[in-house]
């Protein structure tokens, strides 16, 4: 009786099972050493701990679904299923399940990026150069990106945000040690040196994201009382060069981008003395 696989909800959703049943996608076993890794893989992150785990559950029952796989000349490229591969390799497995496809190099990039956003492999930073690959490679919106890929389109756009970030905030999240909520709230930061600075003292701290939040609205909170202290600073400092240049009182009333500057006096001939001195 031959081995039964089961394609996952990833490749599920991709090569349908009936496909195989009919013999379009034959599932056959194919030499280690012929099978090289893509470059195009959007994982560039690989925990080993858990290929390890994979590597003892495939000792024990075997590669219990197939890899996917295109033809390269004599040899083969991963489409999906490097991580079993990995695993595999690394307990001297010489042969492997797969599905060998006829694929074009697009098609390739848009399995492979798919099918790991549907497993959730991919860490927040990869998905979304995996969202922005596929809507570059496939000219695709957000709304069709998202009906793609079975997410919605709000949590398409709230991956995508998080490339807005700091470069080394980006590498936090990779690493872990920060999280994507942490992520989407120093995108209320426009600077990037004051998002890695805060991303800093969160991992400093430990702040949960409620936290920073917080911390990011009193800094908000300080930056404008600090700019309305300078700006009442400025102003005092006109007021008073007015007041000494027409020798009487003068008012600045400044509202948003606008104001006015008042001049007073306290009998006609103060008024014609103010004029003047404006050459009036």
């Amino acid at each position: 009786m031959s081995k039964k696989f089961g394609l996952g909800k990833g490749l599920g959703a991709l090569i349908p099972e009936d496909d195989i049943l009919e013999g379009k996608n034959t599932i056959t076993n194919i030499e280690m050493n012929l099978i090289k890794a893509n470059e195009d893989q959007p994982r560039k992150n690989f925990d080993e701990e858990k290929i390890e785990q994979l590597a003892e559950s495939i000792k024990e029952h075997g590669v219990v679904q197939p890899i996917v796989l295109k033809r390269d000349n004599d040899t083969y490229i991963i489409v999906a299923g490097e991580r079993r591969w990995r695993a595999a390799k690394s307990i001297g497995l010489k042969e492997i399940p797969a599905i060998v496809m006829d694929l074009t190099d697009k098609q390739v990039l848009e399995i492979s990026l798919i099918e790991n956003i549907q497993r959730e492999d991919l860490n927040p930073i990869e998905e979304a150069l995996a969202y922005k690959k596929l809507i570059e490679e496939f000219n695709l919106t957000q709304e069709e990106l998202s009906k793609r890929i079975g997410k919605s389109r709000t949590a398409v756009t709230n991956i995508l945000r998080l490339l807005n970030l700091d470069e080394r905030v980006q590498e936090y999240i990779i690493d872990g040690v920060i999280t994507e909520g942490h992520g989407r709230a120093l995108l209320s930061v426009t600077d990037k040196d004051t998002q890695f600075i805060i991303a800093q003292t969160i991992i400093d701290e430990g702040l949960n994201v409620r936290d920073t939040e917080k911390l990011i609205k009193n800094l908000g909170k300080e930056k404008k009382n600090s700019n309305k202290e300078k700006e009442n600073i400025y102003h005092s400092d006109i007021r008073s060069k007015l007041e000494t240049y027409f020798g009487t009182k003068v008012s600045l009333v400044n509202k948003k981008n606008k104001g006015k500057i008042e001049i007073e006096f306290y009998s006609e001939e103060d008024l014609q003395r103010i004029l003047d001195i404006l050459n009036i």
